[in-house]
């Protein structure tokens, strides 16, 4: 079980931290805890609650009826309200629900009845990416524990998978030929799912590396079948202090390549790019350069 304080509790909700002690005050609920040494913290109950009166106030339920709701209550209002059509920030909230109540049945309704009304590649610009850069403030702030995240991720994961096999490439008249890989050590793979998605669906060959892949690996795989482009993504490794001379290794040894790079560890970095090398900074840029590419 986490321990959060009223701060984190007001990054995650919303909520504002002062808000959070007049209710307590005002309607005696949402009591925190206290430490031996009189500081005052919250688990995770607390935060379950106070994400669910947010999702429930932001769609016009006072607080004065709020508050009087059992948890029974509250937790059927909540799902009542799930199966409305909602905004992206409703269901990003309901999505960490899901997330924290391991509730894979919220997770695919929520998931589900956006594909079939705007389609997979929006579900997953508007919805599927914001809600995993939640999952990475959620993560640094020690709000989930591994088995939380791998849980929701490994759901993504498998939608994911899904809708890139659905996608069909012409195989005789592609536009494109990219090599998908993350470096030696790097796990994170979901955005480099997200990648695999949007470029197969605007029909380019696509050879998917995955994860945790030796830089021998790239250099035979990338002679053997001279893609346009090589992609990366580095979210944990290589460590920020050696960022730049990865990438410099890469630029070197593919200089006829074009190199494409994302990830926490160079967005927003100061790095010197080589000339072959093109930072993208969010999801979005990658939809642009792919269309201009394929046009040109």
């Amino acid at each position: 079980m986490s321990n959060y304080s009223i701060k984190e509790i007001e990054q995650l909700s919303g909520i504002k931290a002062h808000t959070l002690r007049i209710w307590e005050q005002r309607y005696d609920f949402i009591k925190p805890k206290r430490t031996e040494t009189n500081i005052r913290y919250y688990d995770d109950e607390d935060l379950k609650l106070v994400l669910n009166i947010s999702l429930l106030k932001d769609n016009g339920l006072k607080i004065s009826r709020i508050c009087c709701m059992t948890v029974e209550d509250l937790q059927s209002e909540v799902k009542k309200l799930m199966e409305k059509k909602m905004g992206y920030p409703e269901q990003i909230q309901g999505l960490t629900l899901a997330m924290l109540e391991l509730d894979e049945d919220r997770f695919d309704k929520i998931l589900n009845t956006n594909i079939l009304r705007v389609g997979f590649e929006r579900t997953l610009l508007s919805l599927i990416h914001p809600f995993f850069q939640k999952i990475g403030i959620l993560w640094q702030i020690g709000a989930i524990t591994p088995a939380q995240e791998h849980f929701i991720s490994n759901l993504v994961r498998q939608k994911l998978i899904v809708a890139i096999d659905g996608q069909l490439v012409n195989s005789a008249n592609f536009n494109k030929k990219y090599l998908l890989f993350l470096p030696e050590n790097e796990m994170h793979e979901m955005s480099l799912l997200f990648s695999a998605f949007i470029l197969k669906s605007r029909n380019n060959r696509v050879i998917y590396l995955g994860q945790n892949v030796p830089f021998e690996d790239i250099v035979e795989i990338s002679g053997e079948h001279h893609p346009d482009y090589l992609l990366t993504v580095m979210t944990s490794y290589p460590p920020k202090e050696e960022v730049q001379e990865y990438v410099n290794k890469l630029s070197s040894h593919f200089n006829i390549t074009q190199l494409i790079i994302s990830g926490q560890h160079v967005v927003g970095q100061e790095m010197d790019l080589p000339d072959n090398v093109i930072l993208l900074k969010k999801l979005g840029d990658l939809i642009e350069f792919s269309d201009k590419v394929s046009l040109s």
